[in-house]
């Protein structure tokens, strides 16, 4: 075999220190190449380091709860040599359990985890037993809102993968708490006073229940639009756009873009609308400093487009659509939603936006809510477009109209400039020409 090799952590975007969650293999295991080797996890997506060849696993560089970046060092790797592959899979009949391999070393701690209510004691117990004796991981940003809310992670039941503690499970463990009365040593809401106990209903009793797991994604995403909702004062200002004549237009780009390959979708021609409107009202591509005292004023424009997908919602990031024309626009669309169908969108997919539209044109209905996607500041909504009768002056005529949903964070952007704000989109809808002016 040829001297061992460092593994680095590959190219994940924008993304720095992301704690590892899971170390897949231990010293001594043979791996194949593309075999996953330790995975990560940031706010937005899992990820899996996966070994660049055959090999031997020699050194182990990182342990669980361990921040890394690109570049990072992993473990080192002995390349085999075609003729040990027979004997290394004779050899290693133990294979299918290295994924359970991190769980080891942490052992010893998992006695503490439980007798230790102080802060300290939680990140030095980065896998624990849980109710029922499964050994679970639990991330680093996931400790700390454990004891932030007092909850001693060794005493939560692990829903995700390999039995990982998430939020959600320590938010459902808040509830069960204060459902048995406990509701004085943690209110789970971080505003100041405790929240009623969340109804504990036997369903069965009225009738035949399935239970169904939430998708992987409802369950990432849905911590953080809890988060979003309770922490941002939300406002929703609504609005009708007049599309006849922007329908019309895209309708005669139609020969063009098929020869270009593509399809001009109306959300396509409303990103364009959207950062005109952006430019003029910069406010709305802006985020909060930390302090909450200032705002970081982005001079690019990320626009995140919600995509509907079997596992749940996911929001791809167009990059630089001030600087794309439509048609390339609409074709980077139409990758970004066949990637996030396949569920084969990478952490830089989606991370860098700066405003994000959700459009329920495609499935119906009219005016909502979108929840604003932290850290930006405002987000569109966008229903179907219906054909309304409209008064002209002397009579009414159909029109295509466009149902609006502005939500925005109301420590930054006021009423009034909401206001603003949507109506200028509405004018430029009405005639995107005036995204020249």
């Amino acid at each position: 075999m040829a001297a061992p090799k460092d593994v680095l952590v590959p190219d994940i975007g924008d993304f720095k220190d992301i704690p590892v969650i899971e170390v897949l293999v231990k010293p001594g295991d043979h791996v194949k190449a593309e075999e996953s080797l330790i995975t990560l996890e940031s706010d937005k997506a899992t990820m899996e380091v996966p070994a660049p060849f055959d090999g031997v696993i020699k050194e182990l560089r990182v342990k669980v709860g361990d921040d890394v970046s690109e570049g990072t060092v992993i473990l080192s790797l002995e390349e085999a040599s075609p003729s040990r592959e027979p004997q290394m899979n004779e050899d290693t009949p133990t294979a299918p359990a290295a994924p359970t391999a991190p769980a080891a070393p942490t052992a010893p701690a998992a006695p503490t985890a439980p007798a230790a209510p102080t802060a300290p004691a939680a990140p030095t117990a980065p896998a624990a037993p849980t109710a029922s004796a499964v050994s679970a991981h639990a991330s680093p940003g996931v400790r700390r809102f454990a004891r932030e809310l007092g909850v001693e992670i060794g005493l939560v039941d692990g829903t995700g993968p390999k039995n990982r503690i998430l939020k959600e499970d320590v938010q459902t463990f808040v509830k069960r708490s204060i459902q048995t009365s406990k509701a004085g040593t943690s209110t789970g809401s971080g505003l100041g006073f405790n929240l009623p106990a969340w109804p504990n209903v036997d369903f069965e009793k009225f009738g035949p229940v399935e239970t169904k797991k939430l998708s992987r994604i409802k369950k990432i995403s849905g911590s953080a639009l809890h988060r979003n909702w309770v922490t941002i004062p939300h406002i929703t200002q609504h609005d009708e756009a007049d599309i006849t004549e922007l329908e019309a237009f895209r309708k005669s780009l139609a020969k063009d873009a098929e020869k270009a390959g593509v399809k001009i979708t109306p959300l396509a021609l409303i990103m364009k609308a959207a950062v005109a409107a952006l430019k003029k009202f910069p406010e709305f591509n802006s985020s909060l400093t930390p302090e909450g005292d200032a705002l970081f004023i982005k001079q690019y424009f990320h626009i995140g487009v919600a995509v509907d997908t079997p596992g749940g919602l996911v929001v791809p990031v167009i990059r630089d659509v001030d600087k794309k024309g439509v048609f390339e626009i609409a074709a980077e669309l139409g990758t970004v939603s066949s990637k996030a169908r396949d569920g084969k969108l990478g952490p830089a997919d989606m991370s860098g936006g700066t405003f994000s539209i959700s459009s329920l044109g495609g499935i119906g209905g009219s005016h909502f809510t979108p929840i604003v996607n932290a850290p930006e500041v405002a987000i569109l909504g966008v229903a179907r477009s219906t054909i309304k009768p409209i008064w002209d002056g002397t009579e009414f005529t159909p029109r295509l109209i466009l149902p609006l949903s502005l939500s925005y964070d109301h420590r930054v952007i006021d009423g009034a400039e909401g206001a603003r704000f949507i109506t200028h989109l509405n004018q430029i809808l009405s005639d995107i020409r005036r995204v020249l002016i």
